[in-house]
């Protein structure tokens, strides 16, 4: 799987790597944007979800993942039980000490099959050359080449800055994570960083496409283009070029370094943000610092055709797993961004009141919180909310 992510890489980006050569777009690089503004039209307009079956059911494939991702999805399952959500799981376990790909095929051929998945973190194993990411392979093989994060502050959380409201747009497939790297003599490591112009550009178009839809005001594209002339020359160049497709949205760009040090020092000055892979991972992981740890916000992975979503930061929680004092808000809020993206929007809204009733109104919160409860507390309370519900699901009515 990896050698053919790299075959397709070595077939397409080789010629983009050539200063001012990149914005030259061929007829089958204009079909590839076609496609894409064609896809981000349906995306907006809500009708590109996958066909509902078995009476009104989605299948949906579940990836728990390793650390805390087993028993998040045991509260997910018991909430959409709860609630009657029209989504049956086919739960796939990959075990990354497991030797070969054959768990991670059968879970792509699940979410291809299924349209949609949400999973855990899976972890990568840091001994072994042959050991591949199955995280970042799941978004290779699947072209999701977009991860969207909505950073918002929860009332009554504790954190440096009140009020943030920020949305990260982070591309997916490229940049640091191509995982192509190779010792090219004895102690010397090359690690390839590949940005191409389209995968560029549809993040690019992405973000302000996003703006636009969102009436959001400013795009901010994040790079290191003073030291990584090239590759993050072209990220920014293209975005520039996107730019101009939409005048009524102000466009800047800031260095990554420098984006860190404004984020905590003041980070209402962002709306959206527009950045490459690596530099994604960092800036959600301060933000997530910023408004209250990793626990609380859910992120959404996209492609043309697929979905899969996780929480936010993508982290495992090995070192709390099995100790009941995981927040679960996070992948909550994971799957009621799910059923939104399948179009089941009055169950999602119960799941999300109820969840921000539970840690805003009663103050039922986890220790990365400040707070005392356990992970099935907050559940608990979650499910008696939902219980005060009168919902007429058929008709998706909603009334207390």
């Amino acid at each position: 799987m990896a050698l053919r992510y790299t075959q397709r890489l070595l077939q397409t980006q080789v010629p983009f790597l050539t200063r001012g050569y990149p914005l030259l777009v061929t007829k089958e690089k204009g079909e590839d944007v076609a496609h894409t503004k064609s896809a981000l039209q349906k995306k907006w307009t809500g009708v590109d979800i996958p066909s509902a079956q078995y009476g009104g059911r989605h299948a949906v494939t579940m990836l728990p993942g390793g650390g805390i991702g087993p028993e998040l999805m045991h509260y997910i399952r018991e909430i959409f039980r709860f609630v009657g959500a029209p989504v049956d799981f086919e739960v796939i376990e990959i075990d990354p000490s497991t030797e070969g790909n054959d768990d991670l095929d059968y879970a792509i051929t699940s979410i291809k099959r299924n349209g949609v998945a949400i999973k855990g973190n899976i972890e990568t194993k840091s001994q072994g050359l042959d050991e591949v990411s199955r995280n970042v392979a799941i978004r290779n093989e699947l072209d999701l080449y977009v991860n969207v994060l909505h950073c918002r502050s929860y009332p009554g959380i504790p954190s440096r800055h009140k009020n943030i409201d920020v949305v990260l747009i982070r591309q997916n497939t490229d940049g640091e994570y191509a995982m192509l790297e190779h010792e090219s003599v004895r102690g010397v490591v090359e690690s390839m960083k590949v940005v191409t112009v389209e995968n560029a550009e549809r993040v690019a178009r992405y973000a302000f496409e996003y703006a636009r839809q969102n009436n959001r005001k400013k795009v901010t594209t994040i790079h290191k283009a003073n030291i990584m002339k090239l590759s993050d020359g072209l990220f920014l160049e293209v975005a520039k070029n996107v730019h101009k497709e939409y005048p009524e949205i102000e466009h800047n760009n800031m260095i990554i370094d420098n984006t860190c040090m404004q984020l905590v020092s003041n980070p209402h000055q962002f709306d959206v943000m527009n950045m490459t892979n690596l530099y994604g991972t960092i800036v959600s992981n301060v933000i997530c610092g910023l408004i209250g740890g990793a626990g609380l916000l859910s992120g959404a992975n996209y492609g043309d055709h697929f979905a899969v979503f996780e929480p936010g930061t993508r982290n495992t929680g090995t070192a709390i797993a099995g100790k009941n004092i995981a927040n679960p808000v996070a992948m909550i809020n994971a799957s009621a961004d799910m059923l939104n993206h399948l179009g089941h929007k009055e169950h999602a809204r119960v799941i999300y009141e109820a969840t921000y009733e539970t840690v805003v109104n009663d103050g039922i919160r986890t220790p990365d919180l400040g707070g005392t409860a356990s992970s099935t507390d907050v559940v608990e309370n979650i499910l008696k909310i939902l219980a005060r519900k009168r919902v007429n699901w058929p008709q998706g009515q909603y009334r207390d």
